[in-house]
C-alpha cells in the first residue's frame, strides 16, 4: 500500500533530496493532506522539530483533524509521544529516541520506529550522525516493541531513481510481525506492487508531488487477480460510519478516475464502461477514502452519499440501503440503469420485506421519511441486516488509547 508523505518545514510542505537539499515547495500542508487523505494514513514529519529549529505543532494538530496521520519529527520523549496520541495522531514515529524501553511504554500498534540508513548504516539526529549500527540490527532490536518499522534509504530520498529492494527484503525478515514501510526513491506503481508482494508498504512523496506517479495509480497498484481472471474487483461502498451502502465493481482505470475526481466512479459490467455514480440520477458520491482488503482482491470505498441514496428504491440518506438489493443490482449490472430496469415494481421484494420488518424495530427518530412501508403476510428480515448499523457510534475518549494496545486492520 502507499503511504503519502508530507514533510513540513517553515509551515510549508517540502521535499528534500538526500535529506539536505530543498528541491520542492509543495504548498499548503493542509491542502496536501486533503488531497492525500483518500489513500488512508498520511505520514507527517515535522522537519523543523527533527532538526532542532523550531516546530510546526499547531499546523500538524490541524492536519490530524483532516485525515488519519502518523506523526514524526522531534519526538524524543514519552511525554511528547503521548501528547501526539492524545491530540489524535493515529501513530507516532520515533527516530533517534526509539529504544525498547521508551517504545515499550506506549501501545505497540501505535508506534513506528523510524530507521534511517545510508548504504545500510543507521544515521540519527536528522541524518547527520552515524550510530554505528546496521539497519538490520536496529530493526531486529526494536521490532518486538513496535507495530511498524519505517526504513528510509537516505541516499535515494527525493532522487526518484529507484531503491534497494534487497535491503527492504532484509528489513521485512528482521521485523517479524512489525509492518515495514519503505521510503526513499519509490517512483512507480510497479515498485509499490513489488513492495506489497514482500509484505511492505511504500511511503511516497516526491513522485506524487511532481505528478510522475498519480495517487490513484499508486492506490490500485497492489490489486491482484487469479490467472486468467479479468482485472475487475468487487467494491464495497460504505458511509463514514461504516454502514454498507451497496456493492459495485472497479477496475484500475475506475479507481484512478475516482481518486482524481474524488467521486464514486465504478465499472459497469452491463455497459462495459466507466460508471460515474449520480451522473444520471443526481445521487452523487463524494469519495472520502479507498481501502484494499488484506488479500488485495477487493476494495472498500468510503463515501459521502448525496441525494436519495445509493440504490434507486429512494431509501433514506440517513441510513444504509438494503445490502441484498445493492448486491443484486451490482451482480446483474444494474448500476445507474437499475431504476429503468426495475420500473413497474416498487423494489426488490426481499428489500421491501427487510425494510418493513426493520422499520418497526427502529426508534421513531430513525424512521425513514416518506410513505409507510407495505405490510406483508410472510415477513422475513434480511439476513445481513444488523441492529448495530443503526446505532450512532459513541465518540471515543481522547485518551482511550491508553487503556488498550490499539487495533490493526487488514
Amino acid at each position: 500500500m502507499i503511504v503519502p508523505s508530507i514533510d513540513v518545514m517553515g509551515g510549508r510542505a517540502v521535499q528534500l533530496r538526500h535529506g539536505r537539499e530543498l528541491v520542492l515547495d509543495g504548498g499548503d500542508p493542509l491542502a496536501r493532506i486533503e488531497e492525500f487523505g483518500v489513500a488512508g494514513e498520511v505520514a507527517v514529519v515535522d522537519l523543523d522539530a527533527a532538526l532542532g529549529r523550531g516546530s510546526n505543532t499547531e499546523l500538524i494538530r490541524a492536519m490530524i483533524r483532516v485525515a488519519p496521520c502518523r506523526v514524526g519529527g522531534g519526538i524524543r520523549s514519552l511525554d511528547a509521544a503521548r501528547a501526539w496520541l492524545d491530540a489524535g495522531a493515529r501513530k507516532v514515529m520515533l527516530g533517534t529516541a526509539a529504544t525498547p524501553e521508551l517504545c515499550g511504554q506506549l501501545p505497540r500498534e501505535r508506534v513506528i520506529a523510524a530507521v534511517d540508513a545510508v548504504q545500510g548504516a543507521v544515521v540519527v539526529d536528522g541524518w547527520r550522525q552515524a550510530s554505528g549500527e546496521t539497519a538490520a540490527d536496529s530493526i531486529a532490536r526494536l521490532a518486538p516493541h513496535v507495530g511498524g518499522i519505517l526504513l528510509t534509504q537516505v541516499e535515494h530520498e527525493g532522487a526518484m531513481a529507484g531503491f534497494d529492494l534487497a535491503a527492504v527484503s532484509r528489513a521485512v525478515a528482521a521485523a517479524g510481525s512489525a509492518r515495514v514501510t519503505a521510503a526513499g526513491g519509490i517512483t512507480t506503481s510497479a515498485q509499490i506492487a513489488e513492495l506489497d508482494a514482500l509484505g511492505a508498504d511504500g511511503q511516497v512523496g516526491m513522485a506524487v508531488y511532481t505528478g510522475r506517479l498519480s495517487l490513484g495509480e499508486a492506490i490500485a497498484a497492489p490489486l491482484r487477480v487469479g490467472a486468467g481472471t479479468a482485472e475487475i474487483w468487487p467494491t464495497v461502498v460504505c458511509d463514514e460510519l461504516g454502514g454498507a451502502l451497496g456493492l459495485a465493481w472497479s477496475t484500475r482505470e475506475s479507481v484512478e478516475r475516482a481518486v482524481a475526481m474524488r467521486r464514486g466512479v465504478y465499472w459497469s459490467r452491463s455497459r462495459d464502461a466507466l460508471w460515474v455514480k449520480g451522473e444520471i440520477s443526481g445521487n452523487l458520491q463524494e469519495l472520502v477514502r479507498v481501502d484494499l482488503d488484506c488479500d488485495r482482491d477487493a476494495l472498500r470505498f468510503m463515501v459521502r452519499q448525496r441525494g436519495t441514496g445509493f440504490c434507486h428504491s429512494h431509501a433514506s440518506r440517513a441510513g444504509p440501503t438494503c445490502s441484498i438489493w445493492a448486491t443484486s443490482s451490482a451482480s446483474s449490472g444494474h448500476g445507474e440503469s437499475g431504476r429503468r430496469r426495475s420500473r413497474g415494481r416498487s423494489d426488490c421484494s426481499r428489500t421491501a420485506r427487510c425494510s418493513a420488518r426493520s422499520s418497526a424495530k427502529r426508534p421513531p427518530s430513525w424512521r425513514r421519511p416518506g410513505p409507510r412501508p407495505r405490510r406483508y403476510t410472510k415477513r422475513r428480515t434480511c439476513s445481513t441486516w444488523r441492529w448495530s448499523r443503526w446505532r450512532a457510534p459513541a465518540a471515543p475518549s481522547p485518551t482511550s488509547w491508553r487503556s488498550s494496545n490499539g487495533g490493526t486492520s487488514c
